[in-house]
């Protein structure tokens, strides 16, 4: 019998969520544990963690997941977006359609974003260059908060952002969603469909999804030309999922065009520029940016007597393009091509000890395929090696590791009307890192950590070559050859509790950073109309702390509390360069959930008990939130780098429920009203921030949005 369903246009993550097999590159986290989010419940979660495959209990380095269903509840429009409220995560915003995430205060190159075992690789030095990864294909978040150079090798400085797809169906099943979702302030609507099954250890699935916006508003700026975006993106993936393992064919292509926001405004009236033409377009508008990234992911896990053997080769292109005066010539234009590797054996657990080791790395070859230059033709090579032990000794876990890399970066000359634009060069660089962490399961209600973690991270290209005006900064930027990598030594202390009517935690980190690379202001003007900035370096301190508890005297309400800061100096320095640019301001975020009906788990099944009455509400929530940014003064002020943010609160209300017919969920809805109140307001980390002056008002920059209700449908099938 066929069914018709309704497609409106959705974010759509899949609801027949089953358990990863057990030869799985990366197990996916069991949805009865988290740590900071959700309900901070602690449980016997697989993380993959520091040193491999570990319980998120015995994780020796702080780990946060974020759960299929909080990602389905979450309304967001990127991937970024969804998960930048957690404790220790922020975001450099520009728009609605780019987001970078920033971990304990640390963002742009000093974060690894992986998704599906693989290192996402776009050009993401650019202050406006997101993730070229398509947000509604993500089943699941897995985030590392410190040094994890000794998986990940490089530019894990701050941590990783581990993004997973929906697990393999199980044997015998097939199963399709169709999901969508509306948002009313900038008109955002998109859909995502979903198919896939496994039959005989045959495993397939296809995705297609869509999403746009047009500009969106507040009360300051009205509608805000630019801002508006698109995003189109396609995954397949085919392969054999058996007993001794699986090896599984990926591919995915993401097409994202988002505008360029300008902030110039008219002079006798101070509204923006474009109003009111472009205010509710779709389509795109100059200046913007072209992006297409592909991916091709070749897959392979083995399961040996002794513990699993897993391979994961993958290339991908990208290709960015920005359109400032023609639609049909392309100003600058990046070529990025990066095959990457990664080999690793994980033991099974023997008389209280497992191993692992592993090797991997990158080759990638960038060109400048457009009439503008910021930065040189580079190639690029990188290769590392590692080994980790862990070692149960009763309640206590210990673990560490060693990796050693090896890096090379050449640039090719390049010569503009007889003038050299571009030097050739190439650097080396090595380093040693590894951690060394233990956890003490104190009971079952209490965990106590301490990890200590060295990391580093090289200059990239940008940092040691650019030569050009970066319209992403608004500013001339000038490389610097010489610059050393950044080495980082990190302390984190932990402590988990986890009692009948309360569940906390508390984290603290201190970092130390040398030669940490920022940009500093020059005297001179190379291109009339721009600042000139110049890359240099020096040490760096971070310290902070999260803490969060989650109160239910009831099983069906829950009160949660977290509040989060980091403190960022440049050592020996003036005091208005005292500070590190773009460091979050301190938060609080508290939310009271009220779970009227609950009467199965929400993502490990969907069957349900019986309902006698046909069609009804199940799992079904009421939540309030509060979001509240401290002022943050601690900026770097030296040439108006940085300029205060006042202290601001944002208020939310959602609900939620599973529709359930019978025995079964046939569909998931989801109603989120964000900035509740229409607060005009300006994230510190939002560049936006720095859009030019108001003549009328005098005020700077742009304000972030206004109010916003988002509506989510989501209808699984699973056959």
């Amino acid at each position: 019998m066929k069914r018709k369903y309704l497609i409106l246009p959705l974010l759509c993550i899949s609801t027949a969520m089953a358990a990863q097999n057990a030869g799985s590159h990366d197990a996916h986290a069991s949805d009865s544990t988290d740590m900071f989010h959700g309900h901070l419940r602690l449980g016997e979660a697989v993380v993959v963690g520091l040193t491999g495959q570990t319980k998120l209990k015995d994780a020796t380095a702080p780990i946060t997941l974020v759960r299929p269903h909080e990602l389905r509840a979450a309304s967001a429009t990127n991937i970024v977006d969804a998960i930048a409220h957690l404790p220790g995560l922020s975001q450099i915003t520009t728009g609605g359609a780019i987001s970078k995430p920033i971990i304990r205060g640390l963002g742009y190159n000093r974060v690894v974003s992986m998704f599906d075992g693989v290192r996402q690789e776009g050009q993401q030095w650019g202050d406006e260059h997101g993730l070229e990864i398509d947000d509604q294909a993500v089943g699941s978040v897995e985030v590392l908060k410190g040094p994890a150079s000794i998986i990940y090798g490089s530019d894990a400085l701050a941590g990783v952002v581990l993004m997973r797809s929906q697990p393999l169906p199980e044997e015998g099943t097939l199963r399709a969603n169709a999901a969508t979702e509306y948002q009313t302030n900038n008109g955002l609507f998109g859909y995502s469909l979903n198919f896939g099954g496994k039959q005989r250890g045959i495993v397939f699935d296809a995705r297609l999804s869509q999403k746009m916006a047009h500009a969106y508003k507040n009360r300051r700026d009205g509608y805000v030309p630019g801002s508006q975006f698109s995003l189109m993106g396609t995954s397949l993936m085919a392969g054999l999922d058996r007993d001794w393992g699986h090896s599984l064919l990926r591919y995915s292509y993401v097409h994202l065009t988002p505008s360029i926001i300008e902030g110039e405004r008219d002079d006798a009236t101070g509204e923006l520029t474009g109003q009111p033409e472009r205010r509710k377009t779709y389509g795109k508008a100059l200046p913007f940016q072209q992006v297409h990234h592909h991916k091709i992911t070749w897959d392979n896990s083995l399961i040996l007597p002794q513990g699993t053997l897993s391979a994961i080769v993958a290339y991908q292109q990208n290709r960015r393009q920005e359109y400032e005066e023609s639609a049909d010539e392309c100003a600058l234009y990046f070529k990025l091509h990066t095959l990457s590797y990664d080999l690793r054996f994980h033991s099974f657990e023997q008389r209280g000890w497992r191993f692992a080791a592993g090797v991997g790395g990158m080759v990638q070859r960038s060109k400048n395929l457009g009439e503008e230059y910021l930065i040189p033709d580079y190639r690029l090579f990188d290769v590392g090696v590692y080994a980790t032990l862990s070692r149960r000794l009763g309640p206590v876990v210990l673990n560490g590791g060693l990796r050693y890399d090896h890096r090379s970066l050449g640039a090719d000359e390049l010569e503009e009307e007889g003038t050299l634009r571009f030097a050739e060069f190439e650097r080396h660089f090595n380093a040693l890192s590894g951690s060394l962490g233990a956890v003490w399961n104190i009971g079952r209600q209490m965990n106590l950590r301490l990890n200590l973690a060295r990391a580093f991270r090289t200059p990239n290209m940008s940092e040691l070559a650019s030569n050009g005006v970066h319209e992403g900064s608004q500013r001339y930027e000038l490389g610097n050859e010489r610059l050393k990598a950044e080495h980082s030594l990190q302390v984190d202390l932990g402590f988990d509790l986890n009692l009948p009517l309360l569940t906390a935690q508390v984290a603290l980190f201190a970092n130390r950073i040398d030669n940490y690379i920022y940009a500093h202001r020059l005297p001179q003007v190379v291109e009339p109309g721009h600042l000139t900035y110049a890359y240099t370096q020096g040490d760096a301190s971070l310290v902070g702390f999260e803490v969060g508890a989650d109160f239910h005297p009831v099983h069906a309400i829950h009160f949660e509390n977290t509040f989060s800061m980091v403190n960022a100096r440049l050592l020996h320095q003036p005091r208005d360069m005292k500070y590190l640019p773009m460091t979050p301001a301190p938060r609080w975020t508290s939310e009271i959930k009220w779970e009227i009906t609950h009467h199965f788990h929400p993502t490990l099944s969907d069957q349900c008990p019986p309902s006698p009455k046909g069609l009804a509400l199940n799992n079904f929530y009421v939540a309030l939130g509060m979001e509240c940014y401290l002022r943050q003064s601690h900026i770097m002020s030296a040439d108006q780098t940085e300029t205060p943010t006042p202290s601001y609160t944002l208020f939310s209300l959602s609900l939620g429920t599973y529709l359930q017919l019978g025995s079964r969920k046939v569909a998931e809805v989801h109603i989120t009203a964000q900035n509740l109140f229409d607060r005009v307001y300006q994230d510190h980390l939002s560049r936006l921030k720095y859009a030019p002056l108001n003549p009328l008002t005098g005020l700077q920059g742009i304000a972030n949005m206004g109010r916003n209700i988002a509506f989510k449908l989501i209808v699984p099938l699973t056959f």
